[in-house]
Protein backbone atom coordinates (compact mmCIF):
# COMPACT_ATOMS: atom_id res chain seq x y z
CA UNK A 1 0.00 0.00 0.00
CA UNK A 2 1.38 3.49 -1.35
CA UNK A 3 1.79 5.56 2.10
CA UNK A 4 0.04 9.36 1.31
CA UNK A 5 1.12 12.73 2.82
CA UNK A 6 -1.52 14.75 3.06
CA UNK A 7 0.11 17.32 4.68
CA UNK A 8 2.99 17.41 2.17
CA UNK A 9 3.15 19.12 -1.13
CA UNK A 10 0.08 18.73 -3.17
CA UNK A 11 1.69 17.86 -6.45
CA UNK A 12 3.76 14.60 -4.80
CA UNK A 13 0.22 13.84 -3.40
CA UNK A 14 -1.17 14.02 -7.06
CA UNK A 15 1.27 11.82 -8.54
CA UNK A 16 1.06 9.59 -6.07
CA UNK A 17 -2.48 9.02 -6.08
CA UNK A 18 -1.96 8.98 -9.75
CA UNK A 19 0.68 5.97 -9.92
CA UNK A 20 -1.85 3.96 -8.25
CA UNK A 21 -4.14 2.15 -10.67
CA UNK A 22 -7.76 2.11 -10.01
CA UNK A 23 -9.60 1.08 -13.12
CA UNK A 24 -12.97 0.78 -12.39
CA UNK A 25 -13.69 -2.39 -10.21
CA UNK A 26 -9.78 -1.73 -8.72
CA UNK A 27 -10.40 0.74 -6.29
CA UNK A 28 -9.33 -1.33 -3.11
CA UNK A 29 -5.36 -0.26 -3.04
CA UNK A 30 -6.26 3.39 -3.48
CA UNK A 31 -8.81 3.53 -1.08
CA UNK A 32 -7.01 1.76 1.50
CA UNK A 33 -4.43 4.35 0.87
CA UNK A 34 -6.33 7.50 1.29
CA UNK A 35 -7.91 5.50 4.61
CA UNK A 36 -4.88 5.22 6.20
CA UNK A 37 -3.92 8.84 5.81
CA UNK A 38 -7.21 10.26 6.37
CA UNK A 39 -7.95 8.40 9.97
CA UNK A 40 -4.51 10.18 10.93
CA UNK A 41 -6.17 13.32 10.87
CA UNK A 42 -8.16 13.87 14.44
CA UNK A 43 -10.31 16.49 13.30
CA UNK A 44 -11.98 14.22 11.19
CA UNK A 45 -14.66 11.40 11.33
CA UNK A 46 -13.91 8.78 8.82
CA UNK A 47 -16.52 6.14 7.17
CA UNK A 48 -15.80 3.48 4.49
CA UNK A 49 -18.53 2.06 2.78
CA UNK A 50 -17.46 -0.48 0.50
CA UNK A 51 -14.50 1.25 -1.72
CA UNK A 52 -16.05 4.87 -0.66
CA UNK A 53 -15.14 7.29 2.25
CA UNK A 54 -16.77 9.66 4.08
CA UNK A 55 -14.55 12.51 6.35
CA UNK A 56 -16.69 14.88 8.10
CA UNK A 57 -15.85 17.55 10.57
CA UNK A 58 -18.15 18.22 13.23
CA UNK A 59 -17.50 21.40 14.55
CA UNK A 60 -21.37 23.04 14.81
CA UNK A 61 -21.42 25.26 11.87
CA UNK A 62 -24.59 27.26 10.56
CA UNK A 63 -24.10 25.24 7.10
CA UNK A 64 -22.43 21.97 5.61
CA UNK A 65 -20.16 21.62 2.25
CA UNK A 66 -19.47 18.32 0.46
CA UNK A 67 -16.29 18.09 -1.59
CA UNK A 68 -16.79 14.92 -3.51
CA UNK A 69 -14.47 13.34 -6.21
CA UNK A 70 -14.41 9.75 -8.15
CA UNK A 71 -11.35 7.95 -7.32
CA UNK A 72 -11.50 5.40 -10.65
CA UNK A 73 -10.27 5.26 -13.99
CA UNK A 74 -11.46 4.13 -17.30
CA UNK A 75 -8.87 1.52 -18.69
CA UNK A 76 -5.41 1.98 -19.36
CA UNK A 77 -3.88 1.95 -22.78
CA UNK A 78 -2.71 -0.91 -24.39
CA UNK A 79 -0.01 -2.20 -25.59
CA UNK A 80 1.99 0.46 -23.56
CA UNK A 81 -0.44 1.06 -20.38
CA UNK A 82 -0.19 5.60 -19.93
CA UNK A 83 0.81 4.59 -16.36
CA UNK A 84 3.26 5.38 -14.67
CA UNK A 85 2.91 9.13 -14.75
CA UNK A 86 5.19 11.43 -16.00
CA UNK A 87 5.78 15.05 -15.73
CA UNK A 88 6.56 17.68 -19.00
CA UNK A 89 7.65 21.52 -19.33
CA UNK A 90 8.23 23.76 -16.66
CA UNK A 91 7.17 26.69 -14.63
CA UNK A 92 3.83 27.95 -15.43
CA UNK A 93 3.60 25.10 -18.65
CA UNK A 94 4.64 22.59 -16.22
CA UNK A 95 1.65 19.53 -16.85
CA UNK A 96 1.03 15.83 -15.20
CA UNK A 97 0.84 13.26 -18.16
CA UNK A 98 -1.02 9.13 -17.33
CA UNK A 99 -4.03 7.79 -16.70
CA UNK A 100 -6.46 9.52 -14.10
CA UNK A 101 -4.22 12.96 -14.34
CA UNK A 102 -7.63 14.75 -15.84
CA UNK A 103 -10.03 12.39 -14.91
CA UNK A 104 -10.22 13.29 -11.86
CA UNK A 105 -7.22 12.50 -9.50
CA UNK A 106 -6.52 15.94 -9.50
CA UNK A 107 -9.74 17.22 -7.62
CA UNK A 108 -9.13 14.23 -5.86
CA UNK A 109 -5.84 15.32 -4.76
CA UNK A 110 -7.20 19.18 -3.90
CA UNK A 111 -9.71 17.73 -1.45
CA UNK A 112 -7.72 15.48 0.70
CA UNK A 113 -4.55 17.92 0.83
CA UNK A 114 -6.78 20.39 2.10
CA UNK A 115 -9.07 18.03 4.22
CA UNK A 116 -5.62 17.75 6.48
CA UNK A 117 -5.21 21.28 6.32
CA UNK A 118 -8.35 23.15 7.30
CA UNK A 119 -9.07 21.94 10.69
CA UNK A 120 -11.20 24.83 11.54
CA UNK A 121 -13.37 25.94 7.89
CA UNK A 122 -16.01 28.25 8.50
CA UNK A 123 -18.33 25.61 6.99
CA UNK A 124 -18.40 22.19 8.20
CA UNK A 125 -17.04 20.03 5.49
CA UNK A 126 -18.17 16.17 4.58
CA UNK A 127 -14.88 14.91 2.24
CA UNK A 128 -15.96 12.16 0.19
CA UNK A 129 -14.10 9.70 -2.24
CA UNK A 130 -15.87 7.36 -4.27
CA UNK A 131 -15.64 4.70 -6.78
CA UNK A 132 -17.24 2.98 -9.81
CA UNK A 133 -17.84 6.53 -11.33
CA UNK A 134 -16.70 5.36 -14.81
CA UNK A 135 -19.24 2.57 -15.26
CA UNK A 136 -22.86 1.97 -15.43
CA UNK A 137 -24.59 4.34 -12.73
CA UNK A 138 -26.18 0.88 -10.74
CA UNK A 139 -22.22 0.40 -9.23
CA UNK A 140 -21.54 3.94 -7.99
CA UNK A 141 -20.43 4.23 -4.85
CA UNK A 142 -22.53 7.44 -3.84
CA UNK A 143 -25.26 5.07 -4.31
CA UNK A 144 -24.31 2.42 -1.82
CA UNK A 145 -23.88 5.55 0.75
CA UNK A 146 -27.14 7.18 -0.03
CA UNK A 147 -28.99 3.20 0.01
CA UNK A 148 -27.17 2.77 3.64
CA UNK A 149 -26.02 5.92 5.54
CA UNK A 150 -27.94 8.81 3.57
CA UNK A 151 -27.44 11.01 6.33
CA UNK A 152 -23.33 11.00 5.44
CA UNK A 153 -24.38 12.59 2.23
CA UNK A 154 -26.60 15.59 3.33
CA UNK A 155 -25.15 18.92 2.93
CA UNK A 156 -26.10 22.63 2.10
CA UNK A 157 -23.87 23.06 -1.09
CA UNK A 158 -21.29 20.38 -2.80
CA UNK A 159 -18.78 21.22 -4.78
CA UNK A 160 -17.40 18.16 -7.56
CA UNK A 161 -13.94 17.81 -8.45
CA UNK A 162 -14.29 17.25 -12.42
CA UNK A 163 -12.49 18.70 -14.82
CA UNK A 164 -13.30 21.81 -15.63
CA UNK A 165 -10.16 23.65 -16.36
CA UNK A 166 -10.39 25.52 -12.69
CA UNK A 167 -14.24 27.49 -13.93
CA UNK A 168 -16.81 26.33 -12.23
CA UNK A 169 -19.26 24.78 -14.66
CA UNK A 170 -23.01 24.06 -13.98
CA UNK A 171 -25.37 21.47 -13.65
CA UNK A 172 -25.01 18.56 -15.90
CA UNK A 173 -26.25 17.05 -18.95
CA UNK A 174 -27.99 13.90 -18.80
CA UNK A 175 -27.34 10.30 -20.29
CA UNK A 176 -28.93 7.80 -21.75
CA UNK A 177 -28.14 4.34 -23.60
CA UNK A 178 -30.26 2.37 -25.89
CA UNK A 179 -29.47 -0.47 -28.03
CA UNK A 180 -31.24 -1.01 -31.52
CA UNK A 181 -31.91 -4.75 -33.07
CA UNK A 182 -32.29 -5.51 -37.17
CA UNK A 183 -33.44 -8.80 -37.76
CA UNK A 184 -32.79 -10.45 -40.57
CA UNK A 185 -32.43 -13.98 -42.42
CA UNK A 186 -28.81 -15.98 -42.45
CA UNK A 187 -28.04 -17.22 -46.08
CA UNK A 188 -25.11 -18.29 -47.65
CA UNK A 189 -23.71 -15.27 -49.46
CA UNK A 190 -22.98 -16.82 -52.80
CA UNK A 191 -27.62 -16.88 -52.38
CA UNK A 192 -27.75 -13.74 -51.02
CA UNK A 193 -31.39 -13.46 -52.37
CA UNK A 194 -32.20 -16.09 -50.33
CA UNK A 195 -31.79 -14.40 -46.94
CA UNK A 196 -32.45 -10.96 -45.41
CA UNK A 197 -29.33 -8.90 -44.42
CA UNK A 198 -30.25 -7.20 -40.79
CA UNK A 199 -26.73 -5.11 -41.07
CA UNK A 200 -27.85 -3.80 -44.28
CA UNK A 201 -31.77 -2.90 -42.78
CA UNK A 202 -29.49 -0.97 -40.78
CA UNK A 203 -29.07 1.46 -42.82
CA UNK A 204 -32.10 3.29 -41.72
CA UNK A 205 -31.03 4.58 -38.63
CA UNK A 206 -28.07 5.37 -39.13
CA UNK A 207 -29.18 7.58 -42.28
CA UNK A 208 -31.62 9.31 -39.39
CA UNK A 209 -28.63 9.84 -36.96
CA UNK A 210 -27.05 11.66 -39.74
CA UNK A 211 -29.85 14.18 -40.50
CA UNK A 212 -30.67 14.90 -36.93
CA UNK A 213 -29.96 18.20 -36.02
CA UNK A 214 -28.72 18.42 -31.71
CA UNK A 215 -30.93 20.49 -29.66
CA UNK A 216 -28.49 23.32 -27.86
CA UNK A 217 -31.09 25.05 -25.19
CA UNK A 218 -30.26 27.59 -23.00
CA UNK A 219 -31.19 26.30 -19.26
CA UNK A 220 -30.92 29.06 -16.33
CA UNK A 221 -28.44 31.27 -18.47
CA UNK A 222 -26.41 28.37 -19.38
CA UNK A 223 -26.68 26.97 -23.39
CA UNK A 224 -26.27 22.74 -23.50
CA UNK A 225 -25.65 21.23 -26.47
CA UNK A 226 -27.23 17.66 -27.03
CA UNK A 227 -25.55 14.78 -28.54
CA UNK A 228 -27.38 11.61 -30.09
CA UNK A 229 -25.46 8.89 -31.97
CA UNK A 230 -23.91 5.58 -32.20
CA UNK A 231 -21.35 4.16 -30.14
CA UNK A 232 -21.17 0.55 -31.01
CA UNK A 233 -22.32 -1.71 -34.19
CA UNK A 234 -22.41 -5.23 -33.59
CA UNK A 235 -23.83 -8.21 -36.19
CA UNK A 236 -22.63 -11.06 -38.61
CA UNK A 237 -21.68 -14.55 -37.86
CA UNK A 238 -18.81 -15.73 -41.19
CA UNK A 239 -17.44 -13.79 -44.32
CA UNK A 240 -19.50 -15.90 -46.05
CA UNK A 241 -23.05 -15.74 -44.33
CA UNK A 242 -25.82 -13.12 -44.76
CA UNK A 243 -25.85 -11.90 -41.02
CA UNK A 244 -29.50 -12.29 -39.45
CA UNK A 245 -29.05 -9.94 -36.39
CA UNK A 246 -27.01 -6.79 -36.28
CA UNK A 247 -27.28 -4.44 -32.98
CA UNK A 248 -26.18 -0.60 -32.71
CA UNK A 249 -26.05 1.17 -29.21
CA UNK A 250 -27.12 4.80 -28.91
CA UNK A 251 -25.68 7.72 -26.37
CA UNK A 252 -27.96 10.29 -26.03
CA UNK A 253 -26.91 13.18 -24.22
CA UNK A 254 -29.86 15.80 -22.96
CA UNK A 255 -29.52 18.69 -21.56
CA UNK A 256 -31.40 19.40 -17.97
CA UNK A 257 -34.03 21.39 -19.37
CA UNK A 258 -35.50 17.32 -20.18
CA UNK A 259 -35.71 14.93 -16.78
CA UNK A 260 -35.61 10.94 -17.30
CA UNK A 261 -39.25 11.11 -18.94
CA UNK A 262 -38.99 13.84 -21.33
CA UNK A 263 -35.93 12.65 -22.52
CA UNK A 264 -37.18 9.21 -23.05
CA UNK A 265 -40.24 10.47 -24.53
CA UNK A 266 -37.59 12.23 -27.23
CA UNK A 267 -35.32 8.83 -27.92
CA UNK A 268 -38.86 6.64 -28.36
CA UNK A 269 -40.57 9.53 -31.02
CA UNK A 270 -36.56 9.28 -32.82
CA UNK A 271 -36.60 5.53 -33.11
CA UNK A 272 -40.31 5.34 -33.73
CA UNK A 273 -41.06 2.30 -35.46
CA UNK A 274 -37.74 0.35 -34.84
CA UNK A 275 -37.21 -2.21 -32.02
CA UNK A 276 -35.25 -0.71 -29.38
CA UNK A 277 -34.45 -1.03 -25.64
CA UNK A 278 -32.97 1.53 -23.08
CA UNK A 279 -30.23 -0.29 -21.09
CA UNK A 280 -29.23 2.77 -18.91
CA UNK A 281 -30.07 6.08 -18.38
CA UNK A 282 -28.88 8.95 -15.24
CA UNK A 283 -30.82 11.98 -15.21
CA UNK A 284 -28.76 15.46 -15.32
CA UNK A 285 -29.22 18.30 -13.08
CA UNK A 286 -29.92 22.41 -13.63
CA UNK A 287 -27.29 24.37 -12.90
CA UNK A 288 -28.95 26.10 -9.59
CA UNK A 289 -26.13 29.12 -9.51
CA UNK A 290 -29.02 31.67 -8.51
CA UNK A 291 -28.95 29.81 -5.01
CA UNK A 292 -27.15 32.48 -2.46
CA UNK A 293 -24.92 29.75 -1.20
CA UNK A 294 -23.79 29.01 -5.11
CA UNK A 295 -23.08 32.62 -5.59
CA UNK A 296 -20.72 33.09 -3.00
CA UNK A 297 -18.76 30.42 -4.39
CA UNK A 298 -18.68 31.84 -7.62
CA UNK A 299 -17.82 34.86 -6.06
CA UNK A 300 -14.36 32.87 -4.70
CA UNK A 301 -13.95 31.52 -7.90
CA UNK A 302 -14.44 34.20 -10.40
CA UNK A 303 -15.24 34.43 -14.14
CA UNK A 304 -17.92 33.15 -16.41
CA UNK A 305 -19.51 29.43 -15.19
CA UNK A 306 -20.07 27.45 -18.47
CA UNK A 307 -22.46 24.62 -18.65
CA UNK A 308 -21.18 20.98 -18.11
CA UNK A 309 -21.19 18.96 -20.92
CA UNK A 310 -21.13 15.48 -19.84
CA UNK A 311 -22.84 13.54 -16.98
CA UNK A 312 -21.62 13.84 -13.24
CA UNK A 313 -22.58 12.97 -9.94
CA UNK A 314 -23.80 16.35 -9.73
CA UNK A 315 -26.74 14.96 -11.04
CA UNK A 316 -26.80 12.58 -8.14
CA UNK A 317 -26.73 15.08 -5.30
CA UNK A 318 -29.10 17.43 -6.64
CA UNK A 319 -31.62 14.12 -6.40
CA UNK A 320 -30.66 14.23 -2.65
CA UNK A 321 -31.39 17.90 -2.29
CA UNK A 322 -27.75 19.09 -2.37
CA UNK A 323 -27.32 21.81 -4.95
CA UNK A 324 -23.96 21.13 -6.76
CA UNK A 325 -21.54 22.45 -9.28
CA UNK A 326 -18.30 21.23 -10.71
CA UNK A 327 -14.97 22.83 -10.51
CA UNK A 328 -11.47 20.77 -10.77
CA UNK A 329 -8.32 21.10 -12.35
CA UNK A 330 -7.59 19.70 -16.16
CA UNK A 331 -9.27 20.56 -19.36
CA UNK A 332 -12.38 18.26 -19.62
CA UNK A 333 -11.46 17.56 -23.25
CA UNK A 334 -8.81 15.74 -22.05
CA UNK A 335 -10.78 12.70 -19.89
CA UNK A 336 -10.33 9.42 -20.99
CA UNK A 337 -7.93 10.33 -23.58
CA UNK A 338 -4.53 8.52 -24.16
CA UNK A 339 -2.14 11.42 -23.18
CA UNK A 340 -4.58 13.00 -20.55
CA UNK A 341 -2.85 15.56 -18.07
CA UNK A 342 -3.23 18.10 -15.78
CA UNK A 343 -1.60 21.48 -15.70
CA UNK A 344 0.19 22.01 -12.40
CA UNK A 345 -0.67 25.08 -12.22
CA UNK A 346 -4.48 24.10 -12.03
CA UNK A 347 -4.11 22.24 -9.56
CA UNK A 348 -2.56 25.24 -7.23
CA UNK A 349 -5.36 27.54 -8.25
CA UNK A 350 -8.59 25.06 -7.36
CA UNK A 351 -6.71 24.33 -4.21
CA UNK A 352 -6.17 28.10 -3.23
CA UNK A 353 -9.71 29.20 -4.49
CA UNK A 354 -11.76 26.06 -2.57
CA UNK A 355 -9.36 26.62 0.42
CA UNK A 356 -10.12 29.93 0.82
CA UNK A 357 -13.65 29.68 0.09
CA UNK A 358 -13.60 27.02 3.08
CA UNK A 359 -11.91 29.45 5.31
CA UNK A 360 -13.36 32.12 4.78
CA UNK A 361 -10.08 33.61 3.15
CA UNK A 362 -7.89 33.41 6.86
CA UNK A 363 -5.43 31.23 5.61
Amino acid sequence: MSDLDLSGDVVDLFQTLVDIESVSGNEGPITDAIEAALQNQPHLKTDRIGNTLIARTELGRDNRVLVAGHTDTVPLTTPEPNLPSRFEGSGADRILIGRGTCDMKGGVAVALSLAAELTEPVHDVTWVCYDNEEVEAAKNGLNKVAAERPELLAADFAVLGEPTGARVEGGCQGTMRAVVTFTGTAAHSARAWMGHNAIHDAAELLNRLTAHEPEKPMVDGLEYHEGLNAVRITGGIAGNVIPDRCEIELNYRFAPDKDLAAAEAYLTDFLQGLDFRITDKAAGARPGLDLPVAQGFLAAVGGEPRAKYGWTDVSRFAALGVPAVNFGPADPIKAHTDDEYCPIDQLHRCREVLGGWLSGGAR
